[in-house]
């Protein structure tokens, strides 16, 4: 099982046009909601890919209801920890040319004893996952090192996978973690610095392993990703495809990795996994999560090489 811990939940709401033009009034061709989080959209990404995932993480009373029937809908069992409030909207705006724009709301606010109950079902549940992933931002208020605290509390047992940035990641690396998954903005942020070619990605990512990551995974969006254990460092470069929409690519990602990781799979296949469930979920326009299918068919196209 894989057990995946979501931080913030949100429902995005995305929006095609034909162009953003800010000051200006626009006019919506498509709209979807979406009742996801990063580690949610992991639990599908691993459903979907035949493997067994268990959903948790925190949720609101208000509006959590639509979060259970699309997981039911994907067949993900789940079990949360719930607060009083809304959980936060976010407005994802796609243009023809496949420009994201964004614009994210703030994480509601968590109660003290609903930090330790997080923990403790997560002391629960990691004995019986061979992989845990915890990824996202913090609810409102809650200090980064609450992200060392939930490492701390995975099974010993189970593999640790870290998407986060900044401070977070800081923190997740101090309790030790099997595999980090930044996208290059994200090591940018994190390390305060700007990279310029793979070689110098590869000493960002050295960085984090010294820090306490057994494993990095850097996502490049359209250039695929980079691998490295410290030691062994590969390159997938993605194929060209129609992008629909870039949400939740990186959580493709880290579900294919989660999914490899539980199978014993070596440096190479991970990224190539990746890479495939990343580069299927960009053809998505309004879904969270990629096509069996069409990741199966980028897999098969995929070259990985060693640098």
């Amino acid at each position: 099982m894989i057990l995946t811990v979501c931080m913030s939940p949100s429902v995005d709401v995305a929006i095609e046009l034909d162009s953003l033009n800010v000051g200006k009034v626009n006019v919506v061709k498509n709209k979807t909601l979406s009742f996801t989080g990063k580690a949610l959209n992991v639990a599908i990404g691993v459903t979907r890919l035949g493997a067994e995932a268990h959903a948790t993480g925190f949720m609101y009373n208000e509006n959590g209801e639509p979060f259970q029937r699309a997981l039911d809908k994907e067949g993900v069992p789940f079990s949360f920890v719930w607060n009083s409030g809304r959980v936060r909207e976010n407005y994802k705006c796609i243009d023809k040319r496949s420009m994201l724009t964004e614009i994210n709301d703030v994480g509601g606010q968590v109660a003290n004893e609903k930090l330790v109950e997080l923990l403790q079902m997560i002391r629960s549940f990691s004995p019986r996952a061979d992989v845990t992933v915890i990824s996202g931002g913090l609810p409102r208020g809650v200090d980064a090192g609450y992200y060392r605290e939930l490492f701390k509390a995975v099974d010993p047992s189970s593999l640790k996978i870290c998407d986060t940035e900044g401070m977070k990641l800081f923190a997740a690396l101090e309790a030790g973690i099997d595999l980090a998954k930044p996208n290059l903005d994200e090591l940018e942020e994190t390390l305060g610095r700007e990279f310029k070619d793979k070689n110098d990605m590869l000493s960002g990512c050295h960085e984090l392993i010294n820090r306490g990551a057994k494993v990095v995974l850097l996502s490049l969006g359209k250039d695929g990703a980079i691998i490295t254990n410290g030691t062994k460092n590969y390159h997938c470069k993605s194929i060209n495809v129609a992008v629909n929409s870039t949400v939740g690519a990186g959580d493709g990602m880290v579900a294919a990795a989660a999914v490899k990781m539980q199978e014993g799979a070596d440096l190479e296949d991970i990224l190539r996994a990746g890479v495939a469930a990343g580069t299927a979920t960009v053809t998505t326009f309004g879904t969270i999560s990629f096509l069996k299918n069409k990741y199966e068919e980028i897999y098969d196209s995929l070259t990985v090489k060693e640098f």
